[in-house]
Formats: C-alpha cells, structure tokens, sequence
C-alpha cells in the first residue's frame, strides 16, 4: 500500500538529521508567512488603484449627490 504524500513527506523529514530539520521548518514558515502577507498587499494596491480611478471617483460622486438630501435631514446624527 503506497503512503499518501503527506506522510512520504513526514517519513522524509525524520529520515533528516535534526539540524536539517530545524532549517527546513524555517525556510517553510518563512515561505508561509511571505505567502500570508502577500494577498494583502494585493488587495491594498487594488483598492489605492481603484481610489485613484477618475472613473470610480466621477461614480462616487454620484452617489454622495444623491444621498446628500438624506444627509442633509440630520437623521443620522447623534
């Protein structure tokens, strides 16, 4: 019966000495972390591209105008 890859990795990694594997978990956190941080940092440059857009700021405008007579009524006020 063939193992599943998951524990051909786990079989490998004790297979290492243990300086080995101590310098492998760093590489993969590190690795880990770089990927956790990456998709924010996406996310942030579409948004300061989308902020930038004379199209969506032109929108934008066009909505504060439509709500301004409901602003304008103090309702949401405290």
């Amino acid at each position: 019966m063939a193992l599943s890859p998951l524990k051909e990795i786990e079989s490998q990694f004790a297979r290492l000495p243990t300086e080995s594997q101590l310098s492998l978990l760093e590489r993969l956190v590190h690795q880990l972390r770089q990927n956790l941080e990456t998709p924010n940092a996406s996310w942030e440059a579409e948004l300061a591209a989308m902020a930038a857009d004379p199209q969506m700021q032109r929108e934008l405008s066009r909505i504060n105008s439509e709500f301004s007579a409901a602003e304008a009524d103090g309702l949401g006020k405290n």
